[in-house]
Formats: C-alpha cells, sequence, structure tokens
C-alpha cells in the first residue's frame, strides 16, 4: 500500500496540484505491473539494496585477493573503515556481545537507510515514503527485542506480560508494540514531511507570479539549499536516530548482570592489547 494520498491545494480558480504521481505503468520482463501491485517506491527500494550487494561483491572479490600486509586504498580503505565504524558503534552502544550479528544487520540497514533518504536528490520517490519499507525496518529491531529478550531471560520472558500484578496483561500487550510503531512513524512521518514540503515548494515556484515575474527562475538557487536540508541532512539525522535508538531498545534487553561481565571482558582485552 503505497501513500495514494491526493493532497490537493485550492489557488486561483480550484487548482488542484496531485503532490504524490499515481497512474504509472511499467514493463518488468514484458508484462505490465500497475503501481498499485508494484509502486515506483518498492522498485527504487531494490535498487538501492542491489547498488549495496553489487559494492558489497566487489569488496568480497577484492579482499580475496588483497594482500593483508598491504595498506588498503580505494574501496578496500573505504570499506575497512565503513566496517570499523559500524563495529565500534555497536561494540559502544550494544556491548562486544553484538559485535557478529549486531554489525551484520546494522551495517547494512545504516547504508540502505541513508540511501533510501537520499533518493530524491535523483528524482526518484523514496523507499521510505512507502509505509511497508519504515515498517520492515521496525520489524527488524522489533524481533531482536524480544528475540534478544528471549536468548537471555529464556522461560522468564513471559512473566514481563503479568508484572507488577496478573491483571497488567492487556496493558503490557499493548505496550509491547510501542517500539515498532514509534520508530515506524517516526522515520515514515519525516520521510513524508519532507517529500511533501518539497513538492509545495516545486508548485510554489512554478504556480506563483508576482505581477508579471515567474519565480521559477529562483527555484534553481533555493531548492539545491533545501535539498541539502530535507534530503542529505535530514537522512543522516534519521538513520543515526533510527540506528542508535534501535541498539539501544535492543541492549535493555541484555541483563544487568551480564552486560556487566562483556563489559569487564572487553576492558581485560584492551588492557591486553
Amino acid at each position: 500500500m503505497s501513500i495514494n494520498l491526493l493532497i490537493s491545494i485550492e489557488i486561483k480558480d480550484l487548482n488542484v496540484y496531485n503532490i504524490f504521481e499515481k497512474g504509472m505503468e511499467m514493463l518488468v520482463l514484458g508484462i505490465s505491473v500497475s503501481k498499485d501491485i508494484f509502486p515506483a517506491e518498492l522498485i527504487v527500494s531494490l535498487a538501492v539494496m542491489l547498488i549495496i550487494a553489487i559494492f558489497s561483491f566487489i569488496v568480497y572479490f577484492k579482499a580475496k585477493k588483497w594482500d593483508p600486509l598491504k595498506k588498503p586504498k580505494g574501496i578496500m580503505l573505504i570499506a575497512e573503515m565503513y566496517v570499523n565504524m559500524i563495529d565500534n558503534l555497536v561494540k559502544d552502544n550494544m556491548g562486544s556481545q553484538f559485535k557478529v550479528i549486531g554489525g551484520a544487520i546494522f551495517g547494512f540497514i545504516c547504508p540502505y537507510l541513508f540511501l533510501s533518504m537520499i533518493a530524491g536528490l535523483f528524482g526518484v520517490p523514496s523507499p521510505t515514503t512507502f509505509l511497508y519499507v519504515p515498517l520492515s525496518l521496525g520489524l527488524i529491531t522489533f524481533i531482536m527485542i524480544h528475540a534478544t529478550s528471549v536468548h537471555y531471560t529464556r522461560i522468564k520472558y513471559f512473566k514481563r506480560y503479568v508484572e507488577p500484578l496478573p491483571f497488567f496483561l492487556p496493558i503490557n500487550l499493548l505496550s509491547m508494540w510501542a517500539p515498532l510503531l514509534s520508530l515506524t512513524f517516526r522515520l515514515f512521518g519525516n520521510a513524508v514531511a519532507g517529500y511533501v514540503i518539497m513538492r509545495l515548494i516545486y508548485w510554489a515556484f512554478e504556480e506563483i507570479t508576482i505581477g508579471v515575474v515567474s519565480l521559477a527562475p529562483a527555484a534553481a538557487l533555493i531548492t539545491p539549499v533545501l535539498h541539502a536540508y530535507f534530503d542529505v541532512f535530514s537522512g543522516f539525522i534519521q538513520t543515526t536516530v533510527f540506528t542508535l535508538l534501535s541498539m539501544a531498545l535492543i541492549k535493555n534487553e541484555v541483563p544487568e548482570d551480564v552486560q556487566n561481565k562483556y563489559e569487564k571482558q572487553a576492558k581485560l582485552e584492551s588492557t591486553k592489547k
């Protein structure tokens, strides 16, 4: 379900402007597919994943032939810096026990989310304005939260739903979904708000005139600055917020004694080095 909302603006003789494009058809393997079945946002999402996959395979095959004693450069240097950054981020915000699984998951989510947020720079719809994309990202965190809790608490996991008293069960079951809804709608709301504002600004420059003077030429000067904020800066902020919040929510499910144990181990390893 794409955001097929018609945001209409009545200015001068009911001039209606549709914020979201509709009725697009595309050809996939010779079959005509409606936008309602295969939305443009989903196509861009697949393209982003393909770009990340291609980059990963290039790094993988280069790494197999790379001399480990040789100083990395070019794409190998970028890959090494990125992996170290993600590993340190996971270690500092989640703990060393999440280094493998956390590094793999957030190592993909960070570039995927950022590239999806800046898709508007290339004239294509952002996948994050398609509700199912933020929902899917939120589900990843949601599953990791409860999987972590089950892993460390085992059967005691179910005790959380009847605390402090059994009749709190309905409330606890409802509050269980709070992280999923919070992460999903924070990301979705910011993406849609930026998209709508930019489309309104483009409409204003195209349609509004001062006397006989059109504002269209000024768009070339003003819109790049706005894109830098709503796409690049906002994309970076939303990627950072989503990642750090997810890490914090997952870490909260680790018992305090287990956290202390891994922290002591990490300190001993650092002192040995």
